[in-house]
């Protein structure tokens, strides 16, 4: 069952050239989202990977924003992460109804009523902010940080650092696809870090 829902997941990416500069090769996740199956699939596929790990320790799940889901090492990837645009948003509050768990929105500087904490991170011609309210988390919580993309890590460490602040536990980090070629796992240090699909 697990390997037909990964071959139902992998066939649903496809791959543009050249999108959105030169040199950059867009992994597109459109058609995942638009077919009910798959979607589900990976929804299932992410949950049976973190009942396994985790069984009932998760006290949440947190979603980001979305990285640009694209390869080319000499590029750096830049992020956004607001209104339906993000992705991650998509696939975090899914994953939560599946482990029957809340979900908490970690958004882009701005985004947020009420007081917040915020991270920075590096984009290609300065940075970038992300913020979670301070109330979002207790201390010691469990949380489980899901996107749809893990490219530099830049933002999925800036999330992590986040839910430091808030002394929140982050239990792992999980995407649907990893860049392997732009070495974002190795940002993330001591945090455990699992992706369903892999790309150079």
């Amino acid at each position: 069952m697990a390997e037909h829902d990964l071959q139902l997941v992998a066939r649903r990416i496809r791959s543009f050239p050249d999108f959105p500069i030169p040199g950059v090769l867009f992994r597109d996740i459109s058609p995942l989202l638009k077919d009910p199956d798959s979607f589900r699939a990976c929804i299932r596929l992410l949950a049976s990977h973190l009942k396994t790990t985790h069984g009932g320790k998760i006290d949440y799940i947190a979603g980001e924003c979305p990285g640009t889901a694209s390869s080319a090492p000499p590029v750096p990837v830049q992020c956004s992460c607001s209104g339906l645009d993000s992705r991650g948003f998509l696939f975090g509050p899914s994953l939560a109804q599946e482990l029957g768990l809340g979900f908490v929105l970690i958004r882009k500087r701005g985004k947020l009523p009420g007081p917040t904490v915020s991270a920075s991170y590096a984009l290609e011609y300065g940075k970038a902010e992300l913020e979670i309210q301070k109330d979002a988390l207790e201390p010691g919580q469990k949380v489980v940080v899901v996107d749809d993309l893990l490219a530099t890590g830049g933002t999925m460490c800036a999330a992590c650092e986040l839910l430091g602040q808030l002394q929140a536990e982050v239990l792992e980090c999980v995407c649907l696809v990893e860049l392997t070629s732009l070495k974002g796992r190795e940002k993330l240090g001591a945090v455990p870090f699992f992706s369903l699909l892999q790309y150079e």
